[in-house]
């Protein structure tokens, strides 16, 4: 087949329901091509970060327990209602963590970064479809043509039913969770907010982050359930894994000692080489004498004061929000004017208490060529910047539950886009093992 027929078979491919509501993509006529050795890393991040999760968990019940600084759990539970940090403190939520795990992968010219993990991610239906549609155009895309729906499959135990709730807030993704249902088998079914009891023996999958529970009217019925091990929800209701300073604290010199006793030195290294410096943005006065590590600034307000080269920092709320998820609620320094740089930094430190803000180093990813299908059925060449989004599903309890790779998903913008996401013009794209990218 010539690119242009690959990439109309493709496009041809589409499920007649579409997979997002209302959004479309550039169809490139191959998967994005990755070295065998970033496949290697790729498959391998599965455990450090399954790892890192367990620790998190860990962290913060003995941040309750006084048995690590209370400040932890105290930044972690600001602006959270007192139900959902009781949910998170019950013991029969203990030890759970997500069973899909989902980080943002930025391709730079010195390797890789990982500028946030995603608990309750998009994108898996499309990643089962580009997956199984590229797989029969003969190309050995990650995880086979089947590894996405047999990894979430794979996440619900014995459950005779799995119900998959979709909040309206979260309706876009409605089109490809239904289509990954169909293909799990008939004990699926995607449900909306309004759904009710769960039986005993069932379980809920929640597409539907917990800054939305209000809209959710049957949820805090199946987290007590749930909390009884009546029936199974996951992710479970533990805001702390929806948050993303997790990467501050992990940065964090006074908690040097518990994540290297957790993780261990070879885990540690490997998360601190590919996370950003991150700090948690407390307006709380420092000494004068005092500094924040790597910025050489004694008051959040001197952040105002960087020129725009300085300004290679990504501004973000860090969770418990609708605006802390897709591109929203996120802010590249270097690429606003004084005024609304400022703006932004206000607007941060006014919030702590009800929704923490974090700042990170930008690494600007690197472009790679690819190639997508225009209206007029012409194959056009870009250079594009890439983000690649690696899920991996948990299954089994406890010391035997394994992270396995299902499929990544490739997200190729523009060259000129600063911030990578899911827009119009970009190229959207499963991976293989080539020799592109490295």
């Amino acid at each position: 087949m010539t690119e242009v027929e690959r990439a109309m078979a493709v496009r041809r491919a589409m499920p007649a329901s579409g997979l997002f509501a209302g959004q479309t993509w550039r169809v490139a006529p191959r998967p994005v091509s990755l070295s065998a050795e970033l496949v290697d890393e790729l498959v391998f991040l599965g455990r450090v970060l399954h790892r890192f999760y367990r620790a998190v968990d860990l962290l913060y019940r003995r941040s309750v327990e006084g048995k690590m600084p209370g400040w932890v759990a105290g930044v972690l539970d600001q602006g959270k209602p007192s139900e959902l940090i009781a949910w998170q403190r019950h013991p029969g939520f203990r030890n759970e963590i997500p069973r899909v795990i989902r980080p943002d992968v930025l391709l730079t010219e010195d390797g890789f970064v990982l500028s946030e993990l995603d608990s309750v991610p998009g994108g898996m239906g499309l990643t089962q479809w580009l997956n199984a549609t590229y797989a029969g155009l003969g190309d050995p895309v990650l995880g086979g043509p089947d590894g996405m729906v047999r990894g979430f499959a794979s996440i619900f135990g014995e459950a005779s039913r799995v119900n998959i709730v979709v909040s309206e807030e979260a309706g876009a993704y409605r089109p490809e969770m239904e289509y990954l249902a169909g293909l799990a088998g008939e004990r699926f079914r995607v449900v909306g907010q309004d759904f009710g009891a769960v039986p005993e023996g069932e379980a809920v999958y929640r597409f539907f982050e917990l800054f939305d529970l209000e809209n959710v009217k049957g949820a805090r019925g199946w987290f007590d359930a749930a909390a009884e091990r009546r029936i199974r929800v996951t992710p479970a209701p533990k805001p702390v894994f929806e948050e993303k300073l997790l990467f501050g604290l992990l940065w964090n010199r006074n908690l040097r000692s518990f994540w290297r006793n957790e993780l261990g030195e070879g885990f540690l290294k490997r998360l601190l080489k590919v996370i950003p410096y991150t700090w948690i943005m407390d307006p709380t006065p420092l000494p004068p004498h005092a500094a924040y590590p790597g910025l050489e600034l004694t008051d959040w307000q001197q952040l105002k004061e960087m020129s725009q080269r300085e300004r290679d920092l990504i501004l973000k709320v860090s969770g418990y929000s609708p605006e802390a998820w897709g591109a929203r609620g996120v802010h590249l320094g270097s690429d606003l004017s004084a005024a609304d740089w400022g703006a932004a930094v206000d607007a941060a430190l006014s919030a702590w208490g009800r929704s923490p803000h974090l700042l990170q180093r930008y690494h600007k990813p690197r472009t790679l060529p690819t190639s997508w299908l225009d209206a007029e059925g012409r194959i056009e060449p870009m250079n594009g910047r890439a983000r690649l989004c690696p899920y991996y599903f948990v299954s089994g309890d406890g010391d035997a539950a394994r992270p396995v790779l299902g499929g990544v998903l490739a997200t190729v913008c523009p060259a000129d886009k600063k911030i990578i996401h899911g827009m119009t013009d970009a190229v959207l794209a499963p991976c293989m093992v080539g020799e592109s990218a490295r």
